[in-house]
């Protein structure tokens, strides 16, 4: 399908440094973290990756293949005024050769972004990282591609669909299916959260539409602590919003991306007052370089990194019990 696609529309799938993923897990709950994006112009999937240390995307990914990626950020890529695009598809999860997926993944990160070559540990210590380079990939073959020039959510997005031969073949729509019901009681509420409409000025939102697909589109957002919500400062055109599950993602980093940084917030996606908000069961903070030393950025992953290396470790035990 992506050969189909306009040039412009490409360009944003290869040019992009962060796509925002979202996966549906056991519970289905929409889940969205960022992650760089590969793609070669023509080629019938994008891809994404993950460590094997902090392997749920894939886990997720493999139990329901239905995935999103919203390319919503520009930062980084070159482009100007490039559109704000969401691709549903199915994804395939590929973990066969873990050596070979690093070999991979250490040269496309340096031919896409040249700056992580000098944040990188030389090679005789990356053998302390195999949670971070043993890598899962997953190949995202796009059957439906929505986006808005301009980024402009208050006009209906364009559509580009995969029915057209290329992924289902002759399939019909698919089925609609009743969305994940919110969950209810009590908001939690994280110091974090305030970070949204002051440092993120902006934010995807995901859930889970009627077909059964994760829908993504980012908007501004605006926090209300008397309430316990983040309310959506826009009602997108053409967006199926209906009351479920819903996860709120907020990152940034700088054109080289020499620091990044992401949290997200679970709950439930209601309508309060008129508009639409998320009233926040959970935060997840994820792996995050933020700006600062390099002693900051280790304290700040202190805990994560051990059990990072703890998950990584069992995965690999695991794999050698399966091919004994």
């Amino acid at each position: 399908m992506t050969s189909s696609l306009p040039p412009e529309i490409q360009s944003v799938f290869d040019r992009f440094i962060t796509t925002e993923y979202t996966t549906i897990d056991a519970k289905r709950q929409p889940i969205t973290w960022p992650l760089t994006p590969y793609y070669s112009l023509g080629e019938p999937c994008i891809d994404v990756t993950t460590g094997l240390g902090y392997p749920k995307k894939a886990n997720d990914s493999r139990a329901n293949t239905k995935v999103a990626m919203l390319f919503s950020d520009p930062t980084g890529s070159g482009l100007d005024d490039p559109p704000m695009v969401l691709v549903q598809g199915t994804v395939e999860v590929d973990d066969r050769d873990l050596e070979a997926n690093r070999a991979r993944y250490e040269r496309e990160t340096v031919e896409k972004l040249p700056a992580v070559k000098d944040m990188s540990p030389p090679d005789f210590m990356k053998r302390f990282f195999t949670w971070y380079y043993a890598r899962i990939y997953m190949h995202v073959r796009p059957e439906r591609v929505y986006f808005w020039p301009g980024c402009d959510v208050s006009q209906e997005p364009q559509l580009w669909d995969a029915h057209m031969e290329e992924v289902r073949s002759g399939h019909d729509e698919e089925p609609e299916s009743e969305p994940p019901a919110p969950v209810g009681g009590a908001s939690a509420w994280d110091q974090r959260i305030e970070e949204l409409g002051r440092l993120h000025k902006s934010a995807a939102l995901s859930f889970v539409a009627p077909d059964g697909f994760p829908f993504s589109v980012r908007l501004p957002m605006k926090v209300d602590p008397t309430a316990r919500l983040i309310r959506l400062d826009a009602e997108p055109v053409g967006v199926p919003l209906a009351p479920g599950l819903g996860c709120i993602t907020a990152h940034d980093h700088d054109e080289r991306f020499t620091y990044q940084r992401n949290f997200q917030v679970r709950g439930d996606l209601v309508q309060r007052e008129g508009g639409w908000a998320l009233a926040p069961h959970k935060l997840v903070g994820g792996f995050e370089l933020p700006p600062g030393s390099l002693v900051q950025r280790l304290r700040l992953n202190y805990a994560k990194t051990k059990r990072f290396r703890k998950v990584a470790k069992r995965e690999l035990e695991r794999r050698a019990q399966r091919t004994a």
